[in-house]
């Protein structure tokens, strides 16, 4: 297993059908945290996930106090618009888990005040726009990751 993509509260079950999709392809788990923004047997979900969504592996918390009760022994790398160093300084690792905000806010203020020391940012070179698609965001990072470890 080489990474742990953690989506905190997705909203869009696109977004998390293609992001199992390149989970699967990239030999990563994925950790979905609740609640929820859709159905996990929404149509849209399966059709973004294809016939792959049942090879995945993926692991459910019922809430984010959950999720970080359960993995806190674990290294992680939290990605945020509002992180202050490029995903190019993160230290990949092994099971290493990145973890994502839902696509309306992103992570929480609590979790990045936390978390500080270990927020990353994906470089964008315009004014224009606040944030890259999640699915993007997290391809992006993911095959960094890969590179990094030489996967």
């Amino acid at each position: 297993m080489a990474l742990n993509i953690v989506l905190i509260e997705p909203e869009i079950p696109n977004n998390t059908g293609n992001i199992g999709r390149l989970a699967l392809a990239t030999d990563s788990r994925l950790h979905l945290v609740k609640p929820f923004g859709f159905e996990i047997d929404d149509k849209r979900l399966k059709r973004a996930g294809l016939d792959y969504w049942q090879h995945l592996e993926v692991i459910y918390y019922d809430n984010v106090d959950a999720f970080f009760r359960i993995n806190s022994d674990k290294k992680m790398a939290f990605l945020s618009s509002h992180g202050t160093k490029s995903h190019w300084d993160i230290e990949f690792e092994d099971d290493l888990f990145l973890v994502f905000g839902k696509e309306s806010v992103g992570l929480s203020k609590d979790i990045t005040e936390k978390h500080k020391a270990h927020l990353f940012k994906i470089p964008m070179y315009s004014d224009n726009i606040r944030s890259l698609n999640l699915a993007n965001a997290v391809s992006i990072i993911t095959y960094e990751g890969l590179r990094q470890l030489n996967l």
